[in-house]
């Protein structure tokens, strides 16, 4: 008696707990865990979270992780509490500073049972008011049962607003290893899933996962980076373990891009925007940490060089020299290697503004900034230059370039932040073009579509802030269109997957950008390679009676909390004289299902 009121306390006390997490997160995901009991944490993940069961599991949006608490102040709460059921299996647990720490399976299935009977609205004496449907809810297992469970995962099943049941999951894990003998056979699957949930009849569906960047080069070096450009394929009736995907199968490609990867034919304009961006930090800050220059020569002798050859245009002396003058602004400019000129083509309509810019991004210091400007609004004043200049610019030399026109030039106080600013504004007006010519040059997008990345109604930190999201979005352009040989009718609706994506949020590069496509696009790319993830479900049952088996084989480790210590088993060996690579496999199955009357 006793023992049935301190369980349902402890289901009472865990459904508060679970609810406050989740009312707190419907608003911002918390940073922190939440203690239950003194011995277990309470994570939650939300959308953009990357959650750790997404590896085998993707449900809900949102889901609690419980693991047991990392008491890292003072003593030990758990010692004087802990029971013989919670010891840990040492030789498969990491340390607590390594990572997040398991709970002992018994404990877990304690956890899991509460959580039911806190969903069950059958339970009014738990006095839990209007019951909310919280989200699934998963336990890291530490693998000390038999079957070496590592998770343990409970979904309420709904109508509407009403929870009907709850969905217990399993998962079991084992690797790393070579050996594919070890592996299931699907027709043992097919009848253990049948067997153990009364089924006659059955359905599989395949998933498989591969990287397409790492077999992807640049100038015959292999790419690696915090990038990841993979696909996503899914099919209908498998025939077999590790069964290679169908070309009819359904594919989504997954891309995840980082910029300022030095061999991107646009890496030199990525530079450019870093300058920009330390202008802007300068500007915001007070304080600008000035680039060491590349340059054989000072920002003011190329300023410098620029205006005495404007000046002799002007007085007639230069007049067959447009050719070399051509040259050696395409020289400054350097905005991608010649060899991908149809990709990213250098536009040759630079303004005279614009050319500064490409002159004074090898501006050293404060001072050499100064003296600069001071140079240019002195040619100005003294119409010793007629400069033209792109219609719509608001900068303030291309203001003072517009009142030049008329013999007049107001004072300009070279001091402050205002010779940053003034730089600032010329790169921007600048930087924005390169982008508006590439995505209306190769018509991925229309002017429309553009304004809100360009639009100057806004201040100059967010005009810095969309200019590099254009900048990433150009990133993912050419890297799909040099690495995978994408053509417009593949880049045109990723654009538009980009713009919309950046319009309404600010600048990730951690972002998944998905694409629809066709196995066949890019069957070169993984057909000679194996999957980094390869999958069967084994289903039977309809609607909320369906029920699920699933076997999952991964290069990876798909449970960090218990393969942390073999990591480094995880690597290429030889067996019967081939290199294979070694591959976890887990299994996880809807071990009950508890329809609530």
């Amino acid at each position: 008696m006793a023992a049935g009121r301190a369980r349902r306390a402890a289901g009472t006390e865990l459904y508060r707990e679970l609810l406050r997490v989740y009312e707190e997160g419907k608003k911002s995901i918390p940073e922190h865990p939440y203690l239950f009991e003194n011995d277990v944490e309470i994570c939650l993940f939300g959308r953009g979270c990357k959650s750790p069961i997404e590896r085998f599991w993707n449900g809900s949006s949102m889901v609690y992780i419980l693991q047991k608490a990392d008491h890292n102040e003072g003593g030990d709460p758990m010692e004087e509490s802990k029971s013989d059921d919670a010891v840990y299996a040492s030789e498969l647990l990491p340390t607590e500073s390594a990572g997040p720490v398991a709970l002992s399976v018994r404990r877990a299935k304690q956890l899991i049972s509460l959580y039911t009977m806190a969903q069950n609205p059958n339970m009014t004496h738990l006095k839990t008011s209007e019951l909310a449907v919280l989200p699934p809810l998963w336990i890291r297992c530490d693998g000390s049962d038999p079957e070496c469970t590592c998770w343990l995962g409970a979904e309420p099943l709904k109508a509407g607003n009403k929870i009907t049941g709850i969905n217990i999951y399993m998962v079991t894990c084992n690797g790393p290893t070579a050996d594919k003998t070890v592996f299931a056979n699907l027709e043992e699957l097919k009848m253990a899933h049948k067997v153990k949930h009364h089924s006659s009849i059955v359905t599989t569906k395949g998933f498989a996962q591969y990287e397409l960047i790492r077999a992807a080069a640049i100038e015959d070096t292999i790419v690696e980076s915090e990038s990841n450009i993979c696909i996503d394929i899914t099919w209908n009736t498998v025939d077999k373990i590790l069964q290679p995907p169908p070309l009819t199968a359904a594919a989504t490609l997954n891309i995840s891009l980082e910029s300022g990867d030095p061999r991107s034919p646009v890496y030199p304009l990525y530079r450019e925007l870093q300058f920009l961006l330390t202008l802007a930090e300068g500007l915001k800050t007070g304080v600008t940490e000035w680039p060491e220059s590349l340059e054989s020569k000072s920002a003011f002798e190329l300023v410098q060089g620029f205006l005495t050859d404007l000046k002799k245009k002007l007085d007639g002396y230069c007049i067959s020299g447009n050719e070399n003058e051509t040259e050696n602004i395409k020289s400054d400019t350097a905005a991608v290697d010649s060899s991908i000129k149809s990709i990213f083509s250098e536009r040759g309509d630079l303004d005279f503004a614009e050319q500064l810019w490409c002159k004074m991004r090898s501006v050293s210091s404060y001072q050499e900034l100064v003296e600069c400007f001071t140079l240019i609004i002195k040619s100005l004043k003294h119409g010793e230059v007629q400069p033209w200049i792109h219609q719509g610019s608001s900068s303030l030399l291309s203001k003072l370039i517009q009142q030049s026109y008329h013999g007049t030039i107001e004072a300009v106080s070279l001091s402050g932040i205002t010779p940053v600013q003034m730089l600032l504004e010329i790169g921007l007006d600048k930087m924005k073009k390169d982008y508006v010519s590439f995505f209306i040059g190769q018509e991925l997008a229309t002017l429309t579509y553009l304004d809100y990345f360009i639009s100057t109604s806004v201040d100059l930190q967010e005009q810095v802030h969309r200019v590099q999201k254009l900048h990433h979005m150009l990133e993912i352009m050419v890297s799909c269109t040099v690495l995978l040989q994408f053509k417009h009718e593949n880049l045109f609706p990723l654009t538009q997957t980009c713009l919309k994506y950046y319009k309404e949020n600010p600048l990730n590069e951690k972002h998944v950008f998905q694409l629809p496509i066709r196995p066949a696009l890019v069957k070169k790319f993984y057909q000679n390679d194996h999957p980094e993830i390869w999958k069967v479900d084994i289903s039977s049952g309809h609607g909320q009676k369906e029920v699920k088996t699933t076997w999952q084989v991964s290069t990876s480790p798909p449970v960090e909390h218990m393969t942390s210590n073999n990591i480094g088993l995880l690597c290429d060996s030889t067996v019967n004289g081939s290199t294979e690579e070694r591959m976890y496999f887990i299994t996880m199955t809807n071990c009950s299902q508890v329809h609530f009357t």
